[in-house]
């Protein structure tokens, strides 16, 4: 097999050849890592969770039922899992009751000239990181894992009508925050 399918790599690995699960890490680790960066924000903790979403998929493979592709299946693991994540950090910022507002301040505007010096992808995704988390992980399904309404749906737990609201209002938002920043002339 040169290429094989999801399906055949998660049937090699079920006859018991283990090894065979790497390929499915190197399909998918480049943009699930991409995805736990945005919503986590920490690279570091983006690779634990990772890290632990590779091994769930793994210990869950005779649950997986094949009624979806595995890719959503994947995504719907790491989605849940970076949920989770943030959850419990919320939670421990609040027991230690430290000073939130310093923790989330976000930049109002960019250094011109270091934009300039950037890449393109990476002045883009700094403009997505400005978004809501809903929205951010919207945009990164559809625009970055190519993933459709549907399966969209599927890993964030809502109705198609409900993805296609959120890309929207995000796309609008993204356009909001270019207009509002004058960031037209970096991007056309």
């Amino acid at each position: 097999m040169d290429n094989p399918t999801d399906l055949e790599i998660i049937e090699s690995v079920k006859k018991g050849n283990i090894s065979d699960f790497s390929l499915i890490i190197d399909r998918y680790k480049n943009r699930s890592f991409t995805l736990l960066k945005r919503l986590l924000k920490n690279p570091s903790e983006a690779e634990e969770v990772l890290q632990d979403c590779f091994l769930k998929a793994f210990n869950g493979l005779n649950t997986f039922r094949q009624d979806a592709s595995f890719s959503t299946w994947f995504y719907r693991i790491v989605y849940n899992t970076a949920l989770s994540k943030l959850s419990l950090k919320k939670r421990k910022i609040e027991n230690e009751m430290t000073d939130i507002s310093q923790r989330f301040d976000l930049k109002s505007s960019y250094d011109f000239n270091e934009t300039e010096k950037k890449d393109f992808s990476e002045f883009l995704n700094e403009l997505i990181e400005k978004l809501p988390e809903n929205y951010a992980t919207v945009i990164n399904f559809y625009y970055i894992n190519e993933m459709s309404c549907e399966e969209i749906a599927e890993v964030m737990g809502t109705s198609v009508s409900n993805v296609k609201v959120l890309l929207y209002r995000s796309r609008n938002m993204l356009k909001d925050i270019i207009l509002k920043n004058n960031y037209k002339k970096e991007l056309f």
